[in-house]
């Protein structure tokens, strides 16, 4: 008897028809067990209900692609696994039954893994290629409101691409915490003229539609924030409060925004954490699959996330530092350890992460959460890319680092002025205008420097949901103090622009005045003046060497004018 000898993607299978044509790609979980997409069954002719009352049908057949000696067995729709909604962006998945078993000896793990970015590879089988090619695409989010499939985009021009074939295959991560770890199934190609896209039902979603396959899925799920699951939260959207809520942390996390978000669930509104709950649900691909695309659609604008756009959501009420740590650890496929690593490992992580923490002030011990993990990654999110969620029940500890603060309480202060919705509506639209021009200086060209000033954090979005409150019921004094706040921010961000364009101009002249200095050397000295090259060469490296600290620059620019001085007197 030969040898069993298998590649290291032993689960890469290919589906057959009864006649032994390619119909598509599975992934083999064990001796036994195939997933793949329903329509390649219906293509088969496989699929439930296809053959008379009381005979079995012509089932598949199922063949190695990735074992010698190959083998090939045919194979059954399990009872209750097949899903299949034809013309839409749900489901799309079976599992088969092998009537024989592979005597492969193979079991597959599909990981529960963030699908907000990275690189996937999948092998399946185009027309007149029996033994499968490979294609590598990019996972992008989704894009759509209603469905539950993850996009797939091309990575290069000319390269193979995703096409008729290829459904079913395992969609295995490429580079990342989850290298080698299959993360989905391919369930379709998009090809129009010169744009390609494909797109792949993630492993959450597929263990909603076959709970059965459980014990073949790894790693921990993508929302764990809210005592239920699935369903979302029917209290939200007709509250004003919870819909302005809503609609800003939505603007943030799905535009190119990045930093830490504070949000309040409690204090004298009562609001809750309700409209919280149900956002992150909009884009967990395990809910998703449990909400109708007419509850999606229908929702209104800036109120659905894109499938995938949050990473992870916990709920950190009761819990304790090691308990989120080993969340996050498990969630992102981390090395671990200590709180303090875990954070500067999230920090380090490409792409960068979209992470919702609830209940902060309510787990065992918030200080420790918040010294040991939170603070630091509150404080350095934005630096990083990362998009950071706090929620606090009551009062937001003093000196916690964040970008915008979403309290829900009503403004006071001792305003008395009269003033319309629509006039703070107004200066509320040019604060917003421009925080969004200070951040994209800060961006440009602040990060270069060392103690550069600090980019205030946004006040429009709280400004915007006390404005959605305090509209309903004008007259309300709350309207003039939510102007006043927007003329004090707008001033805020003046000193801002004026302390950061003082820095810039200072490098500006250290960078002229450094540059005129060496155009006087080489004239009198030559280029090859060693003793001022050596001192020019740090001065120059000073001034464009970020993070830029400008005061050591300077005594360096000094220390070389001083000498091309001295050398002209010594003349």
């Amino acid at each position: 008897m030969a040898l069993h000898h298998h590649s290291d993607r032993p689960w890469r299978v290919r589906v057959d028809d009864a006649e032994g044509a390619p119909c598509g790609a599975g992934v083999l979980l064990d001796d036994r067990h195939v997933l793949t997409c329903a329509h390649v069954l219906r293509h088969a002719g496989a699929a439930p209900g296809a053959a008379p009352r009381g005979t079995a049908g012509p089932g598949v057949r199922v063949s190695s692609v990735a074992c010698r000696p190959e083998w090939s067995r045919t194979a059954h729709v399990a009872p209750g696994t097949w899903v299949h909604d034809h013309d839409t962006q749900r489901g799309d998945v079976a599992l088969l039954e092998l009537d024989e078993p592979a005597d492969c000896r193979v079991r597959t793990t599909l990981w529960k893994a963030p699908l907000s970015g990275g690189t996937v590879q999948v092998y399946g089988f185009p027309q007149d290629e029996p033994f499968g090619m490979g294609a590598d695409a990019r996972l992008a989010g989704s894009g759509h409101r209603q469905g539950e499939w993850g996009l797939l985009k091309r990575m290069r021009e000319g390269d193979p691409w995703i096409e008729r074939g290829y459904s079913g295959a395992g969609a295995m991560a490429v580079g990342g915490e989850f290298d080698g770890r299959v993360i989905g199934i391919v369930v379709a190609d998009y090809v129009n003229g010169d744009a390609k896209a494909a797109w792949m039902l993630p492993t959450e979603t597929i263990l909603t539609y076959l709970p059965r396959i459980e014990e073949f899925t790894g790693g921990d799920r993508n929302d764990e924030l809210g005592p239920s699951r699935g369903e979302l939260p029917g209290d939200v959207l007709g509250d004003p409060l919870r819909l302005a809520l809503t609609q800003e942390l939505t603007r943030l996390l799905d535009s190119g925004w990045c930093g830490t978000v504070i949000v309040g669930t409690g204090g004298t509104t009562a609001v809750g954490d309700s409209w919280l709950v149900r956002l992150v649900r909009t884009a967990d691909p395990a809910a998703r699959a449990t909400v109708s695309d007419a509850e999606l659609t229908g929702a209104p604008g800036d109120t659905v996330l894109g499938l995938g756009t949050i990473d992870a959501a916990y709920d950190a009420r009761g819990r304790s530092v090691a308990d989120l740590g080993g969340y996050l650890t498990r969630r992102f496929g981390l090395p671990g350890g200590d709180p303090h690593e875990v954070a500067r490992q999230l920090l380090r992580r490409r792409p960068p992460a979209c992470l919702v923490v609830g209940g902060v002030d309510r787990a065992q011990d918030p200080e420790a959460l918040l010294g040991e993990l939170l603070g630091p990654l509150a404080a350095r999110a934005r630096s990083r890319g990362v998009r950071l969620v706090l929620g606090f029940e009551g009062v937001t500890p003093a000196g916690l680092a964040h970008d915008v603060c979403l309290d829900p309480e009503p403004l006071r202060g001792n305003a008395t002025r009269n003033v319309t919705a629509a006039a703070v509506r107004t200066v509320v639209a040019q604060l917003a205008a421009a925080e969004d021009a200070a951040a994209a200086l800060h961006q440009e060209r602040g990060v270069r420097f060392f103690a550069a000033p600090r980019l205030p954090p946004r006040a429009a979005p709280r400004l915007r949901v006390r404005l959605a409150v305090a509209r309903t019921t004008q007259p309300n004094p709350e309207l003039a103090v939510i102007h006043e706040r927007a003329d004090d921010a707008r001033a805020e961000l003046a000193r801002f622009d004026h302390d950061l364009r003082r820095l810039l101009a200072a490098h500006e002249d250290l960078t002229a005045l450094l540059e005129l200095h060496r155009v006087r050397a080489a004239r009198h000295f030559g280029e090859e003046d060693r003793l001022l090259a050596d001192r020019h060469a740090p001065a120059f490296r000073a001034l464009n060497t970020e993070p830029i600290d400008l005061g050591a620059a300077r005594t360096l620019v000094r220390r070389y004018i001083d000498e091309v001085g001295r050398r002209l007197e010594e003349r």
